[in-house]
């Protein structure tokens, strides 16, 4: 029963998030979180942060956090847009760059928000089917759209592209805006963010939710051209202006601060990643190729929910999608050692 419930969302269908159970402790693989706790710098920000200023709004600008960034990434404050995780900052670009009568473009396997934006916002959407290897479609997200998202690294397949395809979207593509979703973008790809100067069209989007350990507090920005961020801007003054909690600015930008406690977790994350992939190869696994903190795997014996509640009943959480082309397969995230110990034991008790 949906009485009451406006047109726009009475034949919605929601982005589905992986399982967080609360039941009983299971090994959690299943939401690319990172098995490795924040940078001590970041909780000892927060608790500087949780005092008498907690009455007080935050800075609806994030002037700080937004320094702290584009000291990092070689940009200028005005370069940079941070709001409540990266899937928030998708949302603002979507509605600020992307018209109702122009059909945007993304590939067919990808990260299973875009639609749901596509459908939620009443945008029209293209996705194009991908290479026979999982590979993204290239070729058609070149011309002929209203603006192209890319997820680089892919998710769910964890397959990345080089800087010289980003500029093969941007120049075939230069009067729409082309999102470089880059959640995943630390563990082994190439960022985008050094080409914004040259590409007035490139929305560069990241998060701390990953590499950063700081999934729960749900911090994101957007890196592109003055105009594009005084767009997301737009947006969010039209929504709500302060997004980005007091807590979460200091904790993040402690993050961004932080460079050798980052750089030690993400190789340690993609050090593990290596070996996990192997270990699937000798078990008879097809692994993709990855350079995110997942893996995309399926047996030839065995179907992708076979093993998915197989492995649950033996308290190991995977990710698994009913698209009938990717039914068989499974994405992983990649835990700690002792974790992906665990999750081989488990595919051993299995198959």
């Amino acid at each position: 029963m949906k009485e009451f419930w406006s047109r726009r969302i009475r034949d919605a269908v929601p982005y589905t998030p992986g399982e967080q159970p609360k039941d009983r402790k299971f090994v959690k693989l299943n939401t690319n979180e990172c098995p490795y706790p924040p940078s001590p710098r970041v909780i000892e920000a927060i608790k500087e942060a949780a005092g008498e200023s907690l009455r007080l709004y935050p800075d609806p600008e994030c002037g700080e956090l937004r320094a702290a960034i584009a000291k990092r990434e070689g940009l200028r404050p005005e370069q940079v847009f941070c709001s409540n995780g990266s899937d928030e900052v998708l949302a603002f670009a979507f509605q600020a760059f992307f018209d109702p009568d122009r059909e945007i473009v993304f590939p067919r396997i990808t990260y299973s928000f875009y639609p749901v934006y596509a459908s939620y916002f009443g945008l029209d959407c293209r996705q194009a089917p991908m290479e026979p290897d999982f590979s993204d479609p290239i070729d058609l997200l070149c011309g002929n759209n209203g603006g192209v998202v890319l997820a680089n690294p892919n998710a769910p397949t964890g397959i990345a592209v080089g800087l010289d395809t980003v500029e093969k979207l941007l120049n075939a593509n230069p009067d729409v805006v082309v999102i470089v979703d880059e959640a995943y973008v630390d563990f082994g790809a190439d960022s985008a963010v050094g080409l914004i100067d040259q590409y007035p069209n490139l929305l560069v989007v990241q998060t701390a939710s990953k590499s950063r350990s700081l999934a729960g507090l749900r911090v994101g920005w957007a890196m592109g051209d003055e105009n594009l961020i005084a767009g997301l801007r737009c947006v969010r003054d039209s929504i709500n202006s302060y997004t980005v909690d007091r807590l979460a600015q200091a904790g993040a930008k402690a993050a961004i601060e932080d460079e050798e406690y980052f750089q030690a977790t993400r190789k340690k994350v993609m050090a593990t990643r290596e070996r996990a992939a192997g270990a699937l190869k000798e078990k008879g696994f097809t692994v993709l190729p990855s350079q995110a903190n997942f893996l995309f795997a399926r047996h030839p014996d065995h179907g992708g929910r076979e093993l998915l509640d197989g492995l649950r009943a033996k308290g190991v959480l995977v990710r698994w999608w009913g698209d009938p082309l990717i039914k068989d397969w499974l994405r992983i995230s990649i835990g700690t050692d002792g974790e992906m110990e665990a999750l081989m034991r488990a595919l051993d008790e299995s198959i």
